[in-house]
């Protein structure tokens, strides 16, 4: 009966008025970020981070979560009608998507993607609040060795799953931990990386970081890509599907639904891999694998279900444990870290009405995002006939203002323009910052929690893999690496990346 009692909690604050016109606005905002090709809930929250100072607590990771989910959903828009994805999750829609819009099925693939979408994200809701609880009381039993490898394997563990060459991955991630090391070191006093510059004593901060990585890496890099926006946009007939569309689509809901379930809940996976997964197991099993790229309604319906329900579960790992799983879900801790609030199984104990408001904040978005989606879609198409070089300056204007506007300092702009050239310096190289990010934001939690065991042990780090939780982790993660590296898993992450 707890878990009734803490969504009734939750529920009751999440339906305040101020935190409704918060979670409608997250989703009005991660739509449109979705619908846009070359904008992300990535660079958008790294944006939004420095605004969130004045509001409380609760509304503005209410109004963030709902712009990472709602992407997911908007995402899927210009990949039926347009032929373009706005959202690299919503990829693979594009195969099936818009082949049903050239039969003149567009409207009924809109709804079939917006029908799974919210029935994976109400079930993705259920797992986080059902499976939050006991993995809190379980890392209330972690000390520091436990929580230093616990982080090994979410480091580990993301590198693992991410795009693109694994040695690569593992560079920026020490990256990231390097830079996290900048600044004065609290325990002893010594200053770190700063090079005499005052500027520095205290770290880079994240906000800067973010914001130079992802918003502007990104703006530089779809400034480079411009033009690629042209494609004709599909008509839109009936929404409703037939009775036999239901029938095909409904398998293919559960499937992807308790894919992306359980992919969402593993480090560095993402809304891509569970796209990815889902469509791959759709096309294996269906009695009409022949249709598929030409129009098959399971190749939406699953990989939609998929990515909307990994979008709520990813938030099971950052919200009990305090570990993000992917380069969102770090900024979502930063923004915990912003307003005072300690990220890990304290927050459940500590907040109650912020973790469970947040939880019920879901639903409401869940709701909030079928109306925008379907009565609304032919405003969000209109959309994408705003120009590139209308529309960029105005966000690099709001970026600049956001940065600022954390310590009123010129220097960090300047050094978030320096991260822009660097992140897209990154993109060229087939570099992905989001592990750096990542490392970024768990360096000084290791740092601590190996100072910790370390001070406990006497200095002995035999305490790693004397304590049985620990070892047991230690060993997952070597494992993570050991089946990474076969061969034949190797090749078949490879493809799984390449189609």
């Amino acid at each position: 009966m707890d878990i009734f009692s803490n969504i009734a909690l939750g529920l009751t604050t999440a339906l305040s008025f101020q935190n409704v016109l918060y979670a409608l606005f997250g989703c009005l905002l991660g739509t449109l970020i979705g619908v846009l090709p070359g904008l992300g809930p990535l660079a958008t929250i790294s944006m939004l981070l420095p605004f969130t100072f004045g509001l409380e607590p609760l509304p503005a990771l209410i109004m963030l979560a709902g712009i990472y989910y709602g992407a997911a959903y908007g995402g899927s828009t210009t990949a039926i009608l347009v032929n373009l994805p706005g959202e690299t999750s919503s990829v693979v829609t594009v195969i099936d998507g818009y082949q049903m819009t050239r039969q003149g099925r567009g409207g009924v693939a809109i709804a079939t993607a917006a029908i799974g979408s919210f029935f994976a994200g109400c079930v993705g809701v259920l797992v986080l609040a059902a499976f939050s609880a006991p993995l809190t009381k379980l890392a209330f039993s972690f000390g520091g060795a436990e929580y230093f490898s616990l982080m090994v394997v979410g480091l580990l563990g993301a590198v693992s799953l991410a795009t693109g060459s694994m040695l690569k991955s593992i560079g920026m991630v020490i990256i990231g931990l390097i830079l996290a090391l900048i600044g004065t070191d609290l325990n002893t006093g010594v200053q770190r990386f700063t090079f005499g510059q005052p500027h520095l004593w205290d770290g880079l901060d994240f906000i800067v970081l973010a914001v130079g990585l992802f918003a502007f890496g990104e703006i530089i890099a779809s400034l480079e890509a411009r033009g690629d926006r042209e494609a004709p946009i599909g008509a839109i007939t009936s929404l409703i599907p037939t009775r036999e569309d239901f029938r095909r689509m409904a398998p293919a809901i559960l499937r992807g639904t308790g894919i992306g379930s359980l992919v969402g809940v593993l480090p560095g996976a993402g809304l891509s891999m569970a796209s990815f997964l889902s469509y791959s197991l759709e096309k294996k099993v269906s009695r009409h694998s022949a249709e598929f790229g030409s129009g098959a309604i399971e190749g939406v319906a699953g990989p939609e279900a998929a990515n909307n329900a990994a979008a709520q579960t990813a938030f099971v790992p950052t919200l009990a444990l305090g570990i993000p799983g992917s380069a969102t879900m770090a900024l979502m801790l930063g923004a915990m870290v912003m307003h005072d609030i300690q990220p890990g199984p304290g927050v459940m104990t500590k907040n109650p009405d912020l973790f469970w408001g947040l939880i019920a904040s879901m639903w409401i978005g869940n709701l909030m995002l079928i109306v925008l989606n379907l009565p609304l879609v032919g405003i969000w198409v209109k959309l994408l006939k705003i120009p590139y070089h209308a529309l960029f300056p105005a966000i690099l204007l709001f970026c600049c203002i956001g940065v600022y506007s954390v310590q009123f300092s010129t220097f960090d702009i300047y050094l978030a323009a320096a991260a822009g050239v660097v992140g897209y310096l990154f993109r060229k190289l087939e570099c992905e910052p989001a592990p750096l990010i990542l490392g970024f934001v768990l360096g000084p939690m290791m740092e601590e929690n190996l100072r910790r065991a370390l001070v406990l042990s006497r200095g002995d780090f035999s305490t790693f893999v004397t304590s049985p939780i620990s070892a047991g982790l230690l060993l997952l993660a070597a494992f993570l690496v050991a089946i990474v590296l076969l061969p034949a898993v190797r090749k078949r992450r490879d493809d799984v990346f390449s189609e």
